[in-house]
Protein backbone atom coordinates (compact mmCIF):
# COMPACT_ATOMS: atom_id res chain seq x y z
CA UNK A 1 0.00 0.00 0.00
CA UNK A 2 1.24 3.47 -0.93
CA UNK A 3 2.32 5.95 1.56
CA UNK A 4 0.06 8.56 2.19
CA UNK A 5 1.40 12.01 2.37
CA UNK A 6 -0.32 14.15 5.51
CA UNK A 7 -3.09 15.34 3.30
CA UNK A 8 -4.39 11.89 2.86
CA UNK A 9 -3.34 11.35 -0.85
CA UNK A 10 -1.03 8.63 -1.48
CA UNK A 11 2.94 9.71 -2.23
CA UNK A 12 3.36 9.93 -5.97
CA UNK A 13 6.66 8.53 -6.42
CA UNK A 14 6.22 5.60 -3.89
CA UNK A 15 2.80 4.99 -5.81
CA UNK A 16 4.37 5.15 -9.03
CA UNK A 17 7.28 2.93 -7.79
CA UNK A 18 4.31 0.21 -6.27
CA UNK A 19 2.43 0.06 -9.58
CA UNK A 20 5.75 -0.53 -11.79
CA UNK A 21 7.04 -3.05 -9.38
CA UNK A 22 3.07 -5.13 -9.73
CA UNK A 23 3.49 -4.54 -13.45
CA UNK A 24 6.93 -6.50 -13.45
CA UNK A 25 5.79 -9.37 -11.32
CA UNK A 26 2.91 -9.86 -12.87
CA UNK A 27 4.71 -9.72 -16.38
CA UNK A 28 7.42 -12.16 -15.23
CA UNK A 29 5.01 -14.87 -13.50
CA UNK A 30 2.99 -14.78 -16.97
CA UNK A 31 6.62 -15.61 -19.44
CA UNK A 32 5.73 -11.96 -21.47
CA UNK A 33 8.60 -9.89 -22.56
CA UNK A 34 7.99 -5.94 -22.42
CA UNK A 35 7.09 -6.00 -25.98
CA UNK A 36 4.76 -8.65 -25.86
CA UNK A 37 2.74 -6.83 -22.87
CA UNK A 38 3.31 -3.32 -24.34
CA UNK A 39 1.99 -4.20 -28.39
CA UNK A 40 -0.13 -2.88 -29.92
CA UNK A 41 -0.94 0.29 -27.96
CA UNK A 42 2.36 0.52 -26.62
CA UNK A 43 6.00 0.18 -26.48
CA UNK A 44 8.97 -1.99 -24.80
CA UNK A 45 10.07 1.21 -23.74
CA UNK A 46 7.42 2.78 -22.19
CA UNK A 47 6.56 -0.72 -19.85
CA UNK A 48 10.26 -0.52 -18.95
CA UNK A 49 10.32 3.14 -17.80
CA UNK A 50 6.84 2.23 -16.18
CA UNK A 51 8.25 -0.53 -14.08
CA UNK A 52 11.32 1.30 -13.11
CA UNK A 53 8.38 3.44 -11.54
CA UNK A 54 9.42 6.89 -13.30
CA UNK A 55 5.96 7.21 -14.75
CA UNK A 56 2.26 6.64 -13.47
CA UNK A 57 0.10 5.47 -15.78
CA UNK A 58 -2.54 7.13 -16.94
CA UNK A 59 -6.24 4.70 -16.65
CA UNK A 60 -6.55 4.28 -20.07
CA UNK A 61 -2.77 2.27 -19.70
CA UNK A 62 -3.85 0.25 -16.54
CA UNK A 63 -6.91 -0.64 -17.72
CA UNK A 64 -5.48 -2.12 -20.89
CA UNK A 65 -2.23 -3.44 -18.94
CA UNK A 66 -4.82 -4.85 -16.70
CA UNK A 67 -6.50 -6.87 -19.69
CA UNK A 68 -3.43 -8.00 -20.89
CA UNK A 69 -1.94 -9.42 -17.39
CA UNK A 70 -5.42 -11.04 -17.13
CA UNK A 71 -6.20 -9.07 -13.29
CA UNK A 72 -8.70 -6.48 -12.42
CA UNK A 73 -8.23 -2.86 -12.90
CA UNK A 74 -8.67 -2.41 -9.43
CA UNK A 75 -5.64 -4.84 -8.69
CA UNK A 76 -3.62 -3.47 -10.97
CA UNK A 77 -3.84 0.28 -9.43
CA UNK A 78 -3.85 -0.67 -5.76
CA UNK A 79 -2.30 -4.17 -5.23
CA UNK A 80 -5.27 -5.54 -3.54
CA UNK A 81 -7.58 -8.31 -5.00
CA UNK A 82 -10.43 -8.04 -6.67
CA UNK A 83 -12.24 -10.12 -4.05
CA UNK A 84 -11.98 -7.06 -1.62
CA UNK A 85 -14.02 -4.45 -3.69
CA UNK A 86 -16.83 -6.85 -4.81
CA UNK A 87 -16.93 -8.13 -1.08
CA UNK A 88 -16.78 -4.29 0.26
CA UNK A 89 -19.90 -3.81 -2.63
CA UNK A 90 -21.84 -6.18 -1.10
CA UNK A 91 -21.83 -4.92 2.50
CA UNK A 92 -22.15 -1.24 0.58
CA UNK A 93 -25.84 -2.95 -0.46
CA UNK A 94 -26.19 -4.57 2.96
CA UNK A 95 -26.24 -0.65 4.30
CA UNK A 96 -28.33 0.79 1.73
CA UNK A 97 -30.67 -2.02 2.76
CA UNK A 98 -30.89 -1.02 6.44
CA UNK A 99 -31.37 2.25 5.28
CA UNK A 100 -34.38 1.51 3.60
CA UNK A 101 -36.08 -1.08 5.05
CA UNK A 102 -34.58 -0.40 8.70
CA UNK A 103 -37.10 1.17 11.19
CA UNK A 104 -36.67 2.61 14.36
CA UNK A 105 -32.61 4.23 14.73
CA UNK A 106 -32.44 3.08 10.62
CA UNK A 107 -30.08 6.06 9.39
CA UNK A 108 -27.90 5.58 12.65
CA UNK A 109 -27.55 2.16 12.26
CA UNK A 110 -26.48 2.15 8.68
CA UNK A 111 -24.57 5.49 8.67
CA UNK A 112 -22.07 3.49 11.19
CA UNK A 113 -21.52 0.99 8.42
CA UNK A 114 -21.34 3.29 6.16
CA UNK A 115 -18.26 5.35 8.04
CA UNK A 116 -16.94 2.27 8.49
CA UNK A 117 -17.26 1.16 4.78
CA UNK A 118 -15.58 4.86 3.80
CA UNK A 119 -12.59 4.08 6.06
CA UNK A 120 -11.96 0.70 4.62
CA UNK A 121 -12.71 1.63 0.95
CA UNK A 122 -9.99 4.73 1.51
CA UNK A 123 -7.43 2.01 2.90
CA UNK A 124 -7.60 -0.12 -0.30
CA UNK A 125 -7.82 3.18 -2.36
CA UNK A 126 -11.16 2.18 -3.72
CA UNK A 127 -12.66 5.32 -5.10
CA UNK A 128 -15.43 4.56 -6.44
CA UNK A 129 -16.54 2.78 -3.03
CA UNK A 130 -15.74 4.91 -0.81
CA UNK A 131 -17.59 7.93 -2.84
CA UNK A 132 -20.39 5.33 -2.85
CA UNK A 133 -20.38 5.03 0.76
CA UNK A 134 -20.14 8.65 1.32
CA UNK A 135 -23.37 9.39 -0.76
CA UNK A 136 -24.37 6.57 1.91
CA UNK A 137 -23.59 8.89 4.48
CA UNK A 138 -24.97 11.73 2.93
CA UNK A 139 -28.51 10.15 2.44
CA UNK A 140 -28.26 9.22 6.01
CA UNK A 141 -27.78 12.77 7.29
CA UNK A 142 -30.44 14.00 5.18
CA UNK A 143 -33.17 11.79 6.62
CA UNK A 144 -32.13 12.79 10.09
CA UNK A 145 -32.19 16.44 9.12
CA UNK A 146 -28.36 17.26 9.57
CA UNK A 147 -28.64 18.99 6.23
CA UNK A 148 -24.92 20.86 6.69
CA UNK A 149 -23.24 17.22 6.99
CA UNK A 150 -25.33 15.89 4.41
CA UNK A 151 -24.03 18.94 1.70
CA UNK A 152 -20.14 17.71 2.96
CA UNK A 153 -20.65 13.99 2.81
CA UNK A 154 -22.28 14.60 -1.18
CA UNK A 155 -19.45 17.08 -1.87
CA UNK A 156 -16.77 15.00 -0.60
CA UNK A 157 -18.05 11.73 -2.70
CA UNK A 158 -18.19 14.32 -5.81
CA UNK A 159 -14.81 15.51 -5.24
CA UNK A 160 -13.27 11.87 -4.88
CA UNK A 161 -15.15 10.66 -8.40
CA UNK A 162 -14.30 13.58 -9.79
CA UNK A 163 -10.05 13.63 -9.00
CA UNK A 164 -10.77 9.69 -10.11
CA UNK A 165 -11.81 10.60 -13.38
CA UNK A 166 -15.49 9.40 -13.15
CA UNK A 167 -17.28 10.53 -15.93
CA UNK A 168 -20.02 12.52 -14.81
CA UNK A 169 -23.13 10.21 -15.37
CA UNK A 170 -21.10 8.71 -11.98
CA UNK A 171 -21.27 11.60 -9.81
CA UNK A 172 -24.68 12.01 -10.65
CA UNK A 173 -26.26 10.57 -7.56
CA UNK A 174 -24.24 12.22 -5.22
CA UNK A 175 -24.50 15.74 -7.48
CA UNK A 176 -28.36 14.93 -6.91
CA UNK A 177 -27.85 14.38 -3.22
CA UNK A 178 -26.18 17.67 -2.38
CA UNK A 179 -29.30 19.94 -4.46
CA UNK A 180 -31.65 17.98 -2.10
CA UNK A 181 -30.24 19.28 1.11
CA UNK A 182 -29.80 22.69 -0.61
CA UNK A 183 -33.45 22.39 -1.43
CA UNK A 184 -34.38 21.41 1.96
CA UNK A 185 -31.90 24.01 3.48
CA UNK A 186 -34.48 26.39 2.05
CA UNK A 187 -32.24 27.70 -0.98
CA UNK A 188 -34.14 26.57 -4.04
CA UNK A 189 -32.25 28.82 -6.83
CA UNK A 190 -28.44 27.08 -5.78
CA UNK A 191 -30.29 23.83 -5.93
CA UNK A 192 -31.87 24.01 -9.49
CA UNK A 193 -28.80 25.53 -10.98
CA UNK A 194 -27.02 22.03 -9.44
CA UNK A 195 -29.33 20.07 -11.37
CA UNK A 196 -30.13 22.30 -14.16
CA UNK A 197 -26.42 22.89 -14.85
CA UNK A 198 -25.81 19.08 -14.45
CA UNK A 199 -28.54 18.28 -17.03
CA UNK A 200 -26.94 20.33 -20.06
CA UNK A 201 -23.67 19.19 -19.27
CA UNK A 202 -24.89 15.74 -19.99
CA UNK A 203 -27.02 16.67 -22.64
CA UNK A 204 -24.23 18.50 -24.60
CA UNK A 205 -21.61 15.79 -24.30
CA UNK A 206 -24.01 13.80 -25.71
CA UNK A 207 -23.81 11.22 -22.51
CA UNK A 208 -27.44 10.41 -22.90
CA UNK A 209 -27.68 7.73 -19.64
CA UNK A 210 -31.26 7.10 -19.21
CA UNK A 211 -30.93 6.78 -15.12
CA UNK A 212 -28.52 10.05 -14.49
CA UNK A 213 -30.79 11.78 -16.48
CA UNK A 214 -33.71 10.28 -14.89
CA UNK A 215 -32.56 11.19 -11.77
CA UNK A 216 -31.97 14.32 -11.92
CA UNK A 217 -35.31 15.25 -14.03
CA UNK A 218 -37.33 14.09 -10.59
CA UNK A 219 -35.11 15.72 -8.55
CA UNK A 220 -35.50 18.90 -10.34
CA UNK A 221 -39.77 19.06 -10.13
CA UNK A 222 -39.54 19.55 -6.79
CA UNK A 223 -37.74 23.13 -6.62
CA UNK A 224 -39.37 24.18 -9.92
CA UNK A 225 -42.77 23.59 -7.92
CA UNK A 226 -41.69 25.38 -4.64
CA UNK A 227 -39.88 28.64 -6.99
CA UNK A 228 -43.24 29.03 -8.84
CA UNK A 229 -41.59 27.28 -12.15
CA UNK A 230 -44.95 25.44 -12.99
CA UNK A 231 -44.63 24.82 -16.76
CA UNK A 232 -40.78 24.22 -16.16
CA UNK A 233 -41.58 21.33 -13.47
CA UNK A 234 -44.11 19.88 -16.37
CA UNK A 235 -41.41 19.81 -18.75
CA UNK A 236 -39.19 17.96 -16.55
CA UNK A 237 -41.50 15.77 -15.78
CA UNK A 238 -42.85 14.87 -19.26
CA UNK A 239 -38.91 14.68 -19.94
CA UNK A 240 -38.63 12.14 -17.39
CA UNK A 241 -41.98 9.98 -18.51
CA UNK A 242 -40.48 9.71 -21.31
CA UNK A 243 -37.18 8.25 -20.18
CA UNK A 244 -38.62 6.00 -17.64
CA UNK A 245 -39.32 3.14 -20.26
CA UNK A 246 -35.32 3.10 -20.83
CA UNK A 247 -34.59 2.27 -16.79
CA UNK A 248 -34.86 -0.62 -15.54
CA UNK A 249 -34.62 0.42 -11.60
CA UNK A 250 -37.83 0.38 -10.21
CA UNK A 251 -36.81 2.83 -7.37
CA UNK A 252 -35.63 4.98 -9.66
CA UNK A 253 -38.84 4.87 -11.58
CA UNK A 254 -41.17 4.77 -8.09
CA UNK A 255 -39.39 8.64 -7.43
CA UNK A 256 -40.42 9.63 -10.98
CA UNK A 257 -44.05 8.11 -10.66
CA UNK A 258 -43.79 10.79 -7.10
CA UNK A 259 -42.51 13.56 -8.65
CA UNK A 260 -44.63 13.96 -11.71
CA UNK A 261 -47.87 13.31 -9.46
CA UNK A 262 -46.68 17.01 -8.23
CA UNK A 263 -46.99 18.36 -11.61
CA UNK A 264 -50.08 16.45 -12.70
CA UNK A 265 -52.08 17.81 -9.28
CA UNK A 266 -50.85 21.47 -10.03
CA UNK A 267 -52.11 21.33 -13.34
CA UNK A 268 -55.65 20.12 -11.71
CA UNK A 269 -55.50 16.53 -12.80
CA UNK A 270 -56.31 14.79 -9.51
CA UNK A 271 -57.50 11.52 -10.67
CA UNK A 272 -54.10 11.12 -12.51
CA UNK A 273 -51.60 12.25 -9.84
CA UNK A 274 -53.35 9.65 -8.41
CA UNK A 275 -52.71 6.94 -10.28
CA UNK A 276 -48.99 8.16 -10.26
CA UNK A 277 -48.86 8.09 -6.42
CA UNK A 278 -50.21 4.22 -6.73
CA UNK A 279 -47.39 3.21 -9.19
CA UNK A 280 -45.05 4.38 -6.83
CA UNK A 281 -46.26 3.51 -3.75
CA UNK A 282 -46.73 0.07 -5.00
CA UNK A 283 -43.25 -0.09 -6.15
CA UNK A 284 -42.05 1.16 -2.63
CA UNK A 285 -44.12 -1.19 -0.87
CA UNK A 286 -42.61 -4.39 -3.27
CA UNK A 287 -38.76 -2.78 -2.43
CA UNK A 288 -39.39 -2.34 0.69
CA UNK A 289 -37.97 1.50 1.11
CA UNK A 290 -40.62 2.55 4.17
CA UNK A 291 -38.87 6.13 4.06
CA UNK A 292 -40.12 6.75 0.38
CA UNK A 293 -43.71 4.79 1.13
CA UNK A 294 -43.98 7.64 3.79
CA UNK A 295 -43.51 9.78 1.24
CA UNK A 296 -45.79 8.44 -1.31
CA UNK A 297 -48.35 8.62 2.04
CA UNK A 298 -47.69 12.18 2.50
CA UNK A 299 -48.04 13.49 -0.97
CA UNK A 300 -51.89 11.72 -1.38
CA UNK A 301 -52.69 12.60 2.20
CA UNK A 302 -51.79 16.60 0.05
CA UNK A 303 -54.20 15.26 -2.86
CA UNK A 304 -56.64 14.41 -0.22
CA UNK A 305 -57.07 17.90 1.32
CA UNK A 306 -56.99 19.54 -2.24
CA UNK A 307 -59.61 17.23 -3.20
CA UNK A 308 -61.35 18.12 -0.25
CA UNK A 309 -61.58 15.09 1.23
CA UNK A 310 -59.84 16.21 4.71
CA UNK A 311 -60.63 13.14 7.11
CA UNK A 312 -58.74 10.62 4.30
CA UNK A 313 -55.96 13.42 4.11
CA UNK A 314 -55.78 13.22 8.26
CA UNK A 315 -55.39 9.45 7.86
CA UNK A 316 -53.00 9.44 5.30
CA UNK A 317 -50.77 12.37 6.44
CA UNK A 318 -50.75 10.09 10.15
CA UNK A 319 -49.70 7.54 8.50
CA UNK A 320 -46.61 8.79 6.70
CA UNK A 321 -45.82 10.44 9.96
CA UNK A 322 -46.19 7.65 11.93
CA UNK A 323 -43.21 5.75 9.49
CA UNK A 324 -41.04 8.72 9.71
CA UNK A 325 -41.47 9.71 13.30
CA UNK A 326 -40.43 5.84 14.00
CA UNK A 327 -37.32 5.87 11.51
CA UNK A 328 -36.20 9.32 13.70
CA UNK A 329 -36.56 11.28 10.34
CA UNK A 330 -37.47 14.55 12.09
CA UNK A 331 -36.96 17.20 9.12
CA UNK A 332 -39.54 15.10 6.68
CA UNK A 333 -41.33 14.75 10.44
CA UNK A 334 -41.89 18.08 10.87
CA UNK A 335 -42.43 19.35 7.52
CA UNK A 336 -45.59 16.64 7.36
CA UNK A 337 -46.83 18.32 11.02
CA UNK A 338 -47.21 21.74 8.95
CA UNK A 339 -48.95 20.53 5.98
CA UNK A 340 -51.02 18.23 8.68
CA UNK A 341 -51.80 21.42 11.04
CA UNK A 342 -53.49 22.78 7.95
CA UNK A 343 -56.12 19.57 7.53
CA UNK A 344 -56.75 20.00 10.90
CA UNK A 345 -57.37 23.42 11.12
CA UNK A 346 -60.28 23.07 8.46
CA UNK A 347 -61.43 20.45 10.67
CA UNK A 348 -62.16 22.60 13.48
CA UNK A 349 -59.58 21.67 15.34
CA UNK A 350 -58.29 25.13 15.61
CA UNK A 351 -55.91 24.37 19.08
CA UNK A 352 -54.45 21.43 18.33
CA UNK A 353 -53.42 22.83 15.04
CA UNK A 354 -51.56 25.72 16.78
CA UNK A 355 -49.96 23.85 19.72
CA UNK A 356 -48.64 22.03 16.69
CA UNK A 357 -47.32 25.19 14.42
CA UNK A 358 -46.02 26.27 17.45
CA UNK A 359 -43.79 23.51 18.75
CA UNK A 360 -42.76 23.45 15.50
CA UNK A 361 -41.36 27.05 15.07
CA UNK A 362 -40.07 27.11 18.70
CA UNK A 363 -37.40 24.65 17.36
CA UNK A 364 -39.23 21.55 19.86
CA UNK A 365 -36.74 18.90 20.43
CA UNK A 366 -38.30 15.97 18.98
CA UNK A 367 -41.77 15.23 16.79
CA UNK A 368 -43.78 14.17 19.22
CA UNK A 369 -46.81 16.44 20.27
CA UNK A 370 -49.43 15.78 17.96
CA UNK A 371 -53.09 14.55 19.23
CA UNK A 372 -54.83 11.67 18.15
CA UNK A 373 -52.61 8.36 17.36
CA UNK A 374 -49.55 7.53 19.01
CA UNK A 375 -46.60 8.22 16.66
CA UNK A 376 -43.92 8.73 18.92
CA UNK A 377 -40.16 9.61 17.65
CA UNK A 378 -37.22 11.05 19.11
CA UNK A 379 -35.19 14.24 17.68
CA UNK A 380 -32.28 13.97 15.44
CA UNK A 381 -29.36 14.06 17.38
CA UNK A 382 -26.16 15.28 16.37
CA UNK A 383 -27.78 19.45 17.37
CA UNK A 384 -29.98 18.39 14.87
CA UNK A 385 -33.13 20.17 16.38
CA UNK A 386 -36.37 19.12 15.35
CA UNK A 387 -37.92 22.39 14.45
CA UNK A 388 -38.42 24.29 11.58
CA UNK A 389 -36.46 27.69 10.50
CA UNK A 390 -34.61 29.91 7.45
CA UNK A 391 -32.27 26.98 7.77
CA UNK A 392 -34.15 23.94 7.70
CA UNK A 393 -37.55 23.62 5.48
CA UNK A 394 -37.79 27.63 4.85
CA UNK A 395 -40.71 27.02 2.58
CA UNK A 396 -42.42 25.15 5.53
CA UNK A 397 -41.75 27.02 7.97
CA UNK A 398 -42.95 29.79 5.67
CA UNK A 399 -46.27 27.75 5.73
CA UNK A 400 -46.67 27.37 9.41
CA UNK A 401 -46.41 30.88 9.78
CA UNK A 402 -49.32 31.54 6.81
CA UNK A 403 -51.42 28.73 9.10
CA UNK A 404 -50.54 31.05 12.28
CA UNK A 405 -51.94 34.48 10.69
CA UNK A 406 -54.53 32.20 9.18
CA UNK A 407 -55.59 31.14 12.80
CA UNK A 408 -55.13 34.62 14.31
CA UNK A 409 -57.19 36.16 11.49
CA UNK A 410 -60.52 34.04 12.68
CA UNK A 411 -60.03 34.94 15.67
CA UNK A 412 -60.24 38.26 15.35
CA UNK A 413 -55.86 39.40 15.66
CA UNK A 414 -54.96 41.26 13.27
CA UNK A 415 -51.64 42.48 14.69
CA UNK A 416 -50.92 38.77 15.60
CA UNK A 417 -51.91 37.45 12.03
CA UNK A 418 -49.71 40.79 10.74
CA UNK A 419 -47.05 39.76 11.99
CA UNK A 420 -46.94 36.09 11.27
CA UNK A 421 -47.91 36.88 7.70
CA UNK A 422 -45.01 39.35 7.32
CA UNK A 423 -42.53 36.47 9.13
CA UNK A 424 -43.83 34.31 6.52
CA UNK A 425 -42.99 36.48 3.61
CA UNK A 426 -39.45 37.18 5.09
CA UNK A 427 -38.66 33.02 4.91
CA UNK A 428 -40.30 32.48 1.46
CA UNK A 429 -38.63 35.45 -0.37
CA UNK A 430 -35.39 33.75 0.97
CA UNK A 431 -35.58 30.82 -0.21
CA UNK A 432 -37.32 32.19 -3.55
CA UNK A 433 -40.54 30.17 -3.37
CA UNK A 434 -42.33 32.55 -5.81
CA UNK A 435 -45.79 31.05 -6.05
CA UNK A 436 -46.45 31.10 -1.88
CA UNK A 437 -44.83 34.50 -1.90
CA UNK A 438 -47.55 35.95 -4.41
CA UNK A 439 -50.40 33.95 -2.26
CA UNK A 440 -49.54 35.24 0.67
CA UNK A 441 -49.25 38.91 -0.41
CA UNK A 442 -52.82 38.31 -1.61
CA UNK A 443 -53.56 37.43 2.50
CA UNK A 444 -51.45 40.09 3.91
CA UNK A 445 -53.18 42.83 1.37
CA UNK A 446 -56.31 41.82 2.21
CA UNK A 447 -55.37 41.97 5.57
CA UNK A 448 -54.34 45.20 5.40
CA UNK A 449 -56.77 46.69 2.86
CA UNK A 450 -59.38 45.86 5.37
CA UNK A 451 -57.46 47.61 8.48
CA UNK A 452 -57.49 50.69 6.28
CA UNK A 453 -54.04 50.86 5.34
CA UNK A 454 -54.97 50.66 1.29
CA UNK A 455 -51.24 52.29 0.66
CA UNK A 456 -49.78 49.29 2.49
CA UNK A 457 -52.03 46.70 0.80
CA UNK A 458 -51.09 47.87 -2.90
CA UNK A 459 -47.60 48.26 -2.02
CA UNK A 460 -48.35 44.16 -0.97
CA UNK A 461 -50.27 43.19 -4.06
CA UNK A 462 -47.58 44.73 -6.18
CA UNK A 463 -45.61 42.64 -4.78
CA UNK A 464 -46.97 39.90 -5.16
CA UNK A 465 -48.08 40.53 -9.02
CA UNK A 466 -44.81 40.61 -9.57
CA UNK A 467 -44.14 37.17 -8.65
CA UNK A 468 -47.25 35.85 -10.26
CA UNK A 469 -46.53 37.58 -13.39
CA UNK A 470 -43.68 35.65 -14.60
CA UNK A 471 -43.33 32.63 -11.82
CA UNK A 472 -39.42 31.51 -11.50
CA UNK A 473 -38.36 33.64 -14.71
CA UNK A 474 -36.83 35.84 -12.64
CA UNK A 475 -34.54 33.85 -11.21
CA UNK A 476 -33.90 30.91 -12.86
CA UNK A 477 -31.95 30.98 -16.38
CA UNK A 478 -32.82 29.00 -19.51
CA UNK A 479 -34.94 26.03 -18.95
CA UNK A 480 -32.18 23.04 -19.34
CA UNK A 481 -32.47 20.94 -22.89
CA UNK A 482 -34.38 18.01 -23.73
CA UNK A 483 -32.06 15.07 -24.11
CA UNK A 484 -30.89 14.45 -28.01
CA UNK A 485 -33.83 11.80 -29.67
Amino acid sequence: MAKRTTQGEADPAQDRALIGRRVLRLRTERGLTQRALAEPAYTAAYISTLEAGKVRPSDTALRYLADRLDVSYEELASGQPAHLATDLRMRLTDARQVLATGGAGAAREAAGRFAALASEAGELALAAERAAALVGLGDCALETGELDQAIAHFQAAEDLLAESGAALPQRVPALRGRAVAHLLAGDLRYSCYLLENAIDQLNAAGLHDPNALLLLYSAVIAPYMDMGAQARAAQAADLALALAPQVDDPALVARMHRGVARTLLAAGRAAEADASLARAQELYQQLQIRSELAHCHWMRGYLRAQDGDLAQAEDELRTARGILADRRATLYTVQIDVELADVLRRRGKTDEAERLLARLLDGFDGVDGVDGPSTSGGGAGGGAGGGLSAERGAVHAGGAHRLLGLIAEERADPEGAEKHYRSALDLLEHAGAAGDVADLCRLLGDLLRRTGRTEAALDVYRTGLGHRAAPGTTTLGPAPTAPPA
